[in-house]
């Protein structure tokens, strides 16, 4: 395009000069325009953002960054876009020009009323950043005047600070050897007074203030001053000593007017205590001293080591018998020491009934006096202790350090370790029941759980307990039922070895249940599990033994057995003792991670138990045993059948014929034979297990029956009534003893009989509804009127091609 201003070289019209001029006069008023509007030419996207951003684009970007050049070629490339070569379109210049005009106006408001107001915004925050400025130089003057400040009076008071330290010092060593001073002088007063008191006799205020030193000397525990432990241990100590000694001697004393301890049943001890004159003197004297050796009781812990057994029988923690009770104790302890130590004739291995029941017979005498005068006694000074447990608690010390010793001297003799156990376990059971002793405390469970007494305890139990399996299995009543002659206790018709192994288990449970921590209890469920399995395996073997008589006694004696173990260990599994231990076993499974995430949910949510897998052995082995019976029964039945397979059903004579209906007589040895072995199993039976055999024999007798006889065979009408008559009022009321309609269990049988007796007009309708039913509801619902439900369509129609008097249709 030929620069603005200069004559086109060849004007595409003729024009006058005049003309020509005027229209190079518009272009450079057009590019004038163009060139002071720039901005308003530019691309949209310079007018989106804020206003501060279009004034710095419009007005210093296009004033101050592009060159002269630049804006030449920017209106050439605006004047070639707007007019080009048509010189036609330059009659759009005045609108143009117009626009850029009102473009230009527009800008320039804004940028003047952007260039008023940020002037103003910046002078204010630049007099703002010198303000700040000021300030800050002001506050760095004086910090730093006042760090030399300080500096300088740090250094000029180090001195004084030096010499006050040293002060301080002497001051604190002072201050403590003042609070240890203070310390021997607090003692030396309480000893004082306690000399005082003990000078005029006061013994109740010696023991209250040698209990306020027994309290600091608790309070002194943490200190690191040994020398004044030392001394103020010592000075409790020594009076300790003396007032323990003085009241020692007389609360012996008036106890021995009260002839304790009682050797004697307590029917004999009313004769001896009951002096009207002494009695409420002797009581009154009880009850005092008794409450002043309680008041030693702090003073007494803190110097008397309590005796302590070695910490692998896991005793629990407890504290120290009170100590009026253990003076009360020490002659027992003399005398159970005097008789069962040593070489004493009542020292015995072979006999620990002696000291058990020498120590259940101590505690008995004892106890009305211990719950008549010592507890209230008790009571009224404020102390929560039971005068007769501690009591009790004080003499099971004893039995407890006699079965430590002499248990490790028992271990491999059998009979005289269990023995021991035996008669520990009856003593137990005693203190507990009897005398209320509490589970918590410590007892000889503790000494029995120890590793290796628990083992030996394990291995006996098991020996002990195959020894009586194999006596009782090779009984001559082992397989008879001790209650045989008592219908009403013989229900489950269980055989002698199944008792008496339950009853062997039930008492390994009655002697660990007590055991103090579940691992050993689960260890002893464990050998409980393993014996049902090994006596399983035995009922097993002897099975083997009679698989040829599978019907015989003793074969019916061993599914009892089975049944009756599989019934008894289910009803255990709802027992509190053992959802509390499955309830164990599952806290140990899941440390251990020997049990699938399955396994573990549904022993957590009681869906299985402890006996689940030996329960599912044992059903299986019967579910095998009743399964044999069945097939045994069931051929018999069938070989007393081949006659009535063979039966003529085409040709008997129809029921008018008849004057009575009669059971086939090729039926009657079928039936004679399943009534015989039903009446046979119902005597050997259990009531469930006999249940269980009829329901499967029935279910392969009614499959026998409607596929060898009925469908192998086609009926005339007498054929048909005839089957229905042996059916009905033959076969099924052999069970009629056993249920209310037994015709139910012979499904296919009796709807078999409904079809082949259906009369004509009946029979050929429902031979229509089947052949021409589209869908399967109408045939359904067909079949449901007559009483048909477990046929389907198909067996219908087959049954319906069975019969032989359809009528003659000339087809």
């Amino acid at each position: 395009m030929p620069p603005i201003g200069d004559a086109p070289g060849a004007p595409c019209c003729p024009e006058s000069g005049a003309e020509t001029e005027s229209i190079v006069e518009e272009s450079k008023q057009a590019a004038s325009a163009v060139a002071l509007c720039v901005p308003a030419s530019l691309p949209n996207s310079a007018f989106q953002g804020d206003i501060n951003n279009v004034a710095l684009v419009e007005s210093e970007h296009v004033s101050e960054n592009i060159d002269n050049s630049e804006l030449s070629a920017y209106v050439s490339a605006f004047i070639e876009k707007e007019v080009g070569n048509d010189l036609q379109s330059l009659k759009k210049l005045d609108k143009l020009i117009e626009q850029m005009t009102k473009n230009k106006i527009q800008l320039e408001e804004q940028v003047l009323t952007i260039s008023s107001e940020i002037p103003k915004r910046i002078q204010s925050a630049l007099e703002n950043a010198k303000e700040s400025k000021q300030f800050l130089n002001q506050f760095l003057e004086q910090e730093t005047h006042l760090l030399h400040s300080i500096n300088s009076h740090l250094l000029a008071s180090q001195p004084w600070m030096d010499g006050l330290g040293a002060m301080i010092n002497q001051i604190e060593e002072i201050e403590r050897h003042l609070a240890y001073l203070k310390w021997i002088s607090q003692i030396e007063e309480l000893s004082d007074n306690i000399q005082q008191y003990l000078m005029t006799n006061n013994v109740p205020e010696a023991a209250s203030t040698l209990v306020s030193m027994a309290e600091l000397d608790i309070k002194l525990k943490e200190s690191s001053c040994s020398h004044l432990l030392g001394f103020m241990r010592a000075t409790v100590k020594f009076w300790h000593k003396i007032l323990k000694d003085k009241l020692t001697s007389d609360f012996e004393e008036v106890l021995a007017q009260l002839n304790w301890p009682f050797i004697v049943p307590p029917q004999s001890q009313a004769v001896g205590l009951n002096r009207p004159a002494s009695a409420p003197e002797t009581y009154s004297n009880l009850e005092t001293l008794f409450c002043q050796l309680l008041k030693l009781q702090t003073s007494d812990e803190l110097l008397t080591e309590p005796k302590q057994l070695p910490e692998k029988y896991a005793l629990p923690a407890s504290p120290s018998i009170i100590l009026p009770i253990q003076i009360m104790l020490t002659p027992l302890q003399k005398r159970f020491r005097y008789h069962f130590r040593g070489n004493r004739q009542t020292n015995v291995m072979s006999k620990p009934e002696w000291y058990l029941a020498q120590v259940l017979m101590w505690i008995g005498n004892h106890t009305q006096f211990l719950d008549e005068k010592i507890q209230p006694i008790l009571d009224k000074a404020g102390c929560s202790v039971n005068a007769r447990l501690e009591f009790s608690r004080g003499l099971m010390m004893l039995v407890l350090e006699k079965l430590a010793a002499d248990i490790p001297c028992l271990l491999y003799d059998d009979n005289l370790f269990c023995h021991l156990v035996d008669e520990v376990l009856l003593f137990e059971r005693e203190l507990h029941s009897v005398h209320g002793y509490p589970g918590t405390f410590a007892n000889c469970m503790h000494i029995l759980s120890e590793e290796t007494c628990f083992q030996r305890w394990l291995t006996v139990e098991r020996k002990f307990a195959l020894q009586k399996m194999d006596s009782m299995l090779s009984s001559e009543a082992a397989w008879v039922s001790q209650y045989k002659d008592i219908t009403d206790v013989d229900e489950m018709k269980v055989p002698d070895c199944a008792e008496t192994f339950m009853t062997l288990l039930l008492v390994i449970t009655d002697r660990y249940k007590n055991l103090p921590m579940a691992s050993r209890k689960l260890e002893f469920l464990e050998l409980q599990k393993d014996l049902v399995d090994d006596f399983r395996i035995r009922l097993t073997q002897v099975m083997k033994e009679e698989t040829r008589a599978s019907l015989g006694f003793r074969y019916c004696a061993i599914l009892n057995a089975v049944n009756y173990i599989s019934t008894v260990l289910a009803d255990w599994a709802d027992n509190v003792f053992f959802l509390q231990l499955q309830q164990a076993a599952l806290e140990v499974f899941a440390e251990n991670n020997t049990l699938s995430k399955l396994q573990l949910g549904q022993l957590a949510s009681m869906e299985s138990s402890v006996f689940d897998d030996m329960i599912n052995l044992l059903e299986r082995l019967k579910h095998d045993m009743l399964t044999r019976q069945v097939d045994h029964v069931f051929r018999e039945v069938k070989d007393a059948a081949k006659l009535y397979k063979k039966e003529r059903w085409l040709s008997l004579p129809s029921q008018s014929e008849q004057a009575v209906m009669s059971l086939s007589s090729s039926a009657c040895p079928l039936l004679l034979t399943l009534r015989d072995r039903l009446l046979q199993l119902e005597q050997q039976l259990c009531f469930s297990l006999f249940k269980t055999f009829w329901q499967m024999l029935v279910e392969k007798l009614d499959v026998y029956i409607y596929q060898e006889i009925i469908l192998a065979n086609h009926f005339n009408e007498g054929g048909a009534a005839q089957l229905q008559f042996d059916m009905t009022r033959n076969l099924f009321p052999l069970f009629s003893h056993y249920c209310k309609r037994p015709e139910n269990y012979f499904k296919h049988v009796k709807e078999a009989c409904i079809v082949l007796n259906l009369n004509i007009g009946s029979a050929l309708l429902l031979k229509d509804v089947l052949q021409s039913a589209s869908g399967q509801l109408p045939a359904t619902a067909a079949l449901n009127e007559l009483g048909i439900y477990k046929l389907a369509q198909q067996d219908v129609e087959i049954l319906l091609n069975l019969r032989t008097n359809w009528p003659n249709t000339g087809k």
